[in-house]
């Protein structure tokens, strides 16, 4: 029988994204454990449930001032530095990580605290928000530090030993480099932004390296964008940048929802995030925020009483009060046993493919297609626990892994009930019940949001752990345990415990079911329509995939593949409404990301498949559409695109500039599966 490329994965015992060691016998597929590989500390052996989960406090101001139209916002200076953590349990080594952290603060009970993850910006609805985002991976000396991890310097990245001419390009090699060990890039995305200037959207040309002492002769410091934005942001914003930083400005046009910030380095974003830095960025209030929410129990519109307190600039840390809104950031994670981060420095960890690289081949000698960690960590640990009282909490929930889609799993909780009130836009039309309409399973792909209520009243005293039942390799769709083998039950199946205990006090919250969320206003009917294509570029050397692509979907329905450094073809005019149409031609489901809007998800529609499921060019259409998942209601910014399937998404371009639309599987992102596009004119002066 034909063997697709994701069963050529489930059955490579040596694949980094195998759990099992698979054959096809007679049609049928014969399945035998095996560890997930990752690095030199065992998952099996390792302690679970002795860390407190760690909720993140609040990220301090570095003060207030006027800005955009004279409107008063909040003031951050944050940097990225490298830190030791204690994410494994104690008694075992720290593991040395990247984080970030407010360098000053305008109260004096600020807390000045590098982490990973790292604190929580508190944004308000319509209340600017400009950070000043210092590069600061340098030593006590002042010289810059390498990576943590090996970065593979074939891919389109930024490239800073290529200087100004050869930046932000694919290099070309005699014979196959090793990695990369110089300064390291950052720029800083606030995944879900909307109304952001594209100066302040953390373009992957505008990184730009630490003000080290020791950077080499030759090297580029900034990427292409960099100086453009520069001199963008300093007329609108009066800031200056420098060396090792910029100033961003965010307007916060969001409605009330849960927003992210990560970096995004071209070419390097799979590594940077995978090394540490990531934090919360809320958005409250507004017309759509927590005061807009009603008890439907009443005749009269009577406000509900959502699960609180979350953390608040100036609590104490450890904190001395109990907080019933959570932030809970979800990520896999491989150590070794001195506790180092674990990621694989050779293709051949993913298919054993030893060669030939880079530049006898189109294959990339380091970087992986996907990659799985082996253990599972929560807000910075592994495998924590959380006390919680028989009550109401609300969880906000980020699938922050890898390439790992996240089903979780409430069902070894008897008596809990689930609710998913909001996404990544904000709350949804209304409370879906997945405890009772979905099985007590919320599926979450790469960088997706869940506001929930999980009700704890009826659970008996005692402890409970939160499953995952997604798989340990590429998603595709489907069911656990029939459709792919759900992950391992010992290790990466597992997500964090809860300790519940009785409540302390009558819970004061509104049942979820009678809540009644913010109305969600309709977008115009589109202007354009744009089908896109999701492609999976082959090796020419062996079966196996060379990189993950993006590109346009021809007038006969075949997929046109468009590389990074092609000019842009997505380009909507200032104030249009369009309709994006994901035509999947891979065997993976991808989350895909527009930055600068959210979105409505219209519909799925299937395409002709061919024996393995994947798209049979030219794309055809088959049957109806079917609308959107009930968790997909209201608005998001990332939506799971699924093989041998269009996804349509609507939205309104309102802010003119360049950004980028991409996978959210990092590694796809890292190798060509990100494209720029433009909302309005070529801007005066803009690189080329």
């Amino acid at each position: 029988m034909t063997i697709s490329r994701r069963q050529f994965i489930g059955g490579s015992a040596c694949a980094g994204t195998a759990l099992f060691l698979s054959t096809f016998v007679g049609g049928r597929r014969i399945v035998v454990a095996a560890p997930i590989p990752g690095g030199t500390l065992d998952p099996l052996a390792m302690p679970k449930y002795r860390t407190p989960l760690l909720i993140p406090p609040v990220m301090p101001r570095a003060g207030t001032k006027p800005m955009m139209g004279g409107k008063p916002g909040d003031v951050y200076e944050i940097s990225v530095r490298q830190i030791s953590q204690q994410i494994l349990p104690a008694g075992l080594p720290p593991t040395t990580v990247w984080g970030y952290g407010a360098v000053a603060s305008a109260t004096r009970n600020g807390l000045l605290i590098h982490n990973a993850p790292s604190l929580t910006i508190e944004a308000q609805w319509r209340r600017p928000v400009q950070v000043k985002w210092i590069n600061e991976l340098v030593d006590a000396d002042g010289n810059y530090l390498p990576h943590l991890l090996p970065v593979d310097p074939t891919l389109h990245w930024a490239n800073p030993p290529g200087g100004i001419d050869g930046r932000d390009m694919r290099p070309e090699f005699a014979e196959t480099p090793g990695p990369y060990t110089g300064p390291v890039p950052i720029v800083t995305h606030v995944h879900g932004a909307v109304g952001v200037a594209d100066d302040s959207d953390g373009y992957a040309e505008a990184w730009y390296l630490p003000a080290a002492a020791n950077i080499p002769a030759g090297y580029a410091t900034e990427g292409t964008w960099y100086d453009f934005f520069r001199n963008k942001a300093e007329g609108s914003y009066g800031d200056p940048w420098g060396p090792g930083f910029a100033v961003f400005q965010y307007p916060n046009l969001n409605r009330a929802s849960t927003v992210w910030y990560h970096d995004h380095a071209l070419g390097m974003t799979r590594l940077n995030v995978y090394a540490g830095p990531a934090g919360f960025y809320i958005v409250r209030g507004g017309p759509a925020g927590d005061k807009a929410v009603h008890d439907g129990r009443f005749r009269k519109p009577t406000p509900a009483v959502l699960p609180g307190p979350a953390p608040m600039a100036g609590d104490k840390f450890p904190p001395n009060k109990t907080y019933y809104e959570i932030p809970i950031a979800i990520q896999d994670r491989s150590f070794n046993t001195d506790g180092s981060l674990f990621y694989p420095d050779t293709r051949e960890f993913f298919d054993q493919f030893t060669g030939p690289f880079v530049p006898d081949s189109n294959v990339s000698p380091i970087w992986n297609p996907e990659f799985f960690g082996n253990m599972i960590m929560v807000n910075g640990n592994t495998w924590p626990f959380q006390t919680v009282e028989q009550r109401r909490y609300r969880f906000r929930f980020l699938n922050g892994c890898q390439s790992r889609f996240l089903i979780l799993d409430f069902g070894s909780i008897p008596g809990v009930e689930a609710w998913q009130i909001g996404n990544e836009g904000g709350f949804l039309a209304a409370p879906v019940n997945i405890t009772a309409d979905h099985g007590n399973r919320l599926l979450m792909g790469l960088a997706e949001r869940a506001d929930m209520i999980v009700d704890f009243t009826n659970v008996l005293v005692g402890d409970y752990v939160l499953g995952n039942v997604g798989p340990d390799e590429p998603f595709g769709g489907g069911v656990p345990g029939e459709d792919f083998d759900a992950a391992d039950p010992d290790s990466t199946g597992q997500v964090m415990e809860f300790r519940v205990v009785p409540a302390v006090a009558a819970d004061p919250t509104t049942p979820p079911r009678f809540l009644v969320l913010p109305a969600l206003a309709p977008l115009p009917a589109e202007v354009a329509t744009r089908p896109l294509a999701l492609i999976e570029m082959m090796s020419e050397v062996h079966d196996g995939p060379s990189e993950a692509v993006l590109g346009n979907v021809d007038e006969d329905g075949f997929g046109l593949e468009k590389m990074w450094s092609d000019p842009v073809s997505e380009n909507p005019s200032v104030g249009d409404t369009e309709v994006w149409e994901f035509y999947n031609f891979t065997a993976d489901a991808h989350p895909m990301h527009v930055h600068e809007v959210t979105f409505e998800v219209v519909n799925r529609q299937a395409l002709v498949t061919n024996d393995d499921g994947e798209t049979e060019p030219p794309a055809r259409l088959v049957g109806e559409p079917r609308p959107p998942e009930a968790w997909e209601s209201g608005v998001k910014d990332t939506v799971i695109a699924y093989p041998g399937e269009v996804t349509r998404i609507r939205a309104t371009f309102e802010t003119p500039g360049q950004f980028v639309w991409h996978c959210h599987i990092v590694e796809h992102e890292d190798n060509e599966m990100m494209r720029p596009y433009r909302i309005g004119p070529v801007q005066p002066g803009q690189p080329g």
